[in-house]
């Protein structure tokens, strides 16, 4: 069920929840402060390892008539994707690495390897998710507009289909991402601007089509007779991308111990338990360097969801620090291994497929509340540290 006061909810008092936002705060000093160049050395081994995979799978490609060949071109490929969406592009956007200044990796620059434009992502996941993280009638990224991810949602026969759409979500979850700021809901109640829904959906379609041109017409193309199996190498790298993206995310909002809450936790809602909200809201995932290097660093999101523009190269020394602030105020801090984290994700996404009175273990929901969307301007101040965006003027 969904929560309105997190206070409520922890069984804190008002000076317990100041002095978690004023370590929290602290820790952020701590780290701002520390940021040099072995941080900088690490994003740009990154970097250059993912391009040397991309660049050996497209090579290994050309002699893809040999199946092996094909086999670990496709699988260097994949990898490469992962990394540029994952760890490169996702934090990037975010602004992990603003504070380098430097213009090849820098927020404002970076247009990843995938169909949704950078602009809206920052838009809809920046700003609105991060900010507004698993609140009902304002986070998007709660089913992505497709499932049902709360008995506090309400259950249409349509839900009755979730197993399907989130097979489709998982293979192809790039495009769904792509319409990700559309906010299809305020679509189908004639509710969205029509100049700006025009001026996004030309961005979507331009940067799907140059993905399209780049992935199944030119890079095949460049290994002539090996066309149809750069092709298809192509496009089984970005399902790979696609589905473990997928995972990863849903990994990091969805499992048993990720509370949701309803608008009401909004009202006056201070930074301390912004804080709050944050930790319950997300979940993490134990494994080693590279899962978490592969993923993004989101097994530790928790405390990317506490400071999402810190470099990520820092979160698992930052998880120690919050786990320990956790332990000490008896603060849930949800976290599993990988495997268990995404079946329990799943196991809720069959789950809500069905009517609530079909799943009757759980306690009743609160009622939702028929509301639309904010807009921006009604939204309140959005926090500084969620990473830059320019505004929907801009799209």
């Amino acid at each position: 069920m969904a929560f309105s006061d997190v206070r409520e909810y922890t069984h804190l008092t008002d000076d317990e929840i100041e002095a978690i936002g004023a370590e929290l705060d602290e820790i952020r000093r701590e780290i701002e402060a520390s940021r040099g160049q072995d941080d900088r050395d690490y994003v740009t081994r990154v970097i250059t390892l993912q391009r040397r995979l991309a660049a050996a799978g497209r090579i290994t490609l050309f002699a893809s008539f040999f199946p092996p060949a094909w086999l670990l071109g496709t699988l260097m490929l994949g990898s490469a994707k992962i990394l540029e969406n994952m760890e490169i592009g996702h934090n990037t956007m975010h602004g992990q690495w603003d504070w380098m200044n430097d213009p090849e990796i820098h927020s404002s620059n970076w247009e990843w390897d995938t169909t949704q434009p950078a602009e809206q992502w920052k838009h809809s996941h920046n700003y609105i998710h991060h900010q507004f993280t698993n609140v009902l009638g304002h986070d998007n990224d709660v089913g992505y507009g497709i499932l049902r991810m709360s008995r506090d949602q309400k259950w249409t026969p349509y839900n009755l289909g979730q197993p399907i759409y989130n097979f489709m979500l998982a293979a192809f979850f790039e495009y769904g991402v792509a319409l990700h700021d559309l906010d299809i809901e305020s679509i189908r109640k004639g509710e969205k601007d029509p100049k700006l829904l025009k001026k996004q959906l030309k961005q979507i379609g331009d940067k799907i089509g140059k993905q399209a041109l780049k992935d199944y017409v030119m890079f095949p193309a460049l290994t002539g007779p090996f066309f149809l199996q750069t092709l298809t190498a192509n496009f089984t790298a970005n399902i790979m991308r696609n589905v473990w993206s997928y995972m990863i995310i849903f990994c990091g909002h969805f499992p048993d111990g990720a509370v949701h809450f309803t608008e009401e936790e909004l009202e006056d809602e201070t930074r301390a338990e912004w804080y709050l909200r944050q930790m319950l809201g997300s979940a993490n995932f134990e494994g080693g360097k590279l899962l978490h290097l592969m993923s993004g660093q989101l097994g530790y999101q928790i405390e990317h969801h506490l400071f999402p523009d810190l470099p990520s190269n820092r979160y698992a020394a930052i998880s120690v620090k919050v786990k320990d602030i956790c332990q000490r105020y008896d603060i849930p801090y949800t976290t599993g291994p990988l495997y268990k984290q995404y079946g329990q994700t799943l196991r809720t996404i069959m789950k809500l497929s069905l009517p609530n009175r079909r799943t009757s273990d759980n306690p009743a929901p609160v009622t939702p509340r028929e509301k639309r969307r904010l807009r921006d301007d009604e939204r309140p101040t959005r926090r500084s540290e969620l990473g830059k965006w320019s505004g929907a003027a801009s799209v």
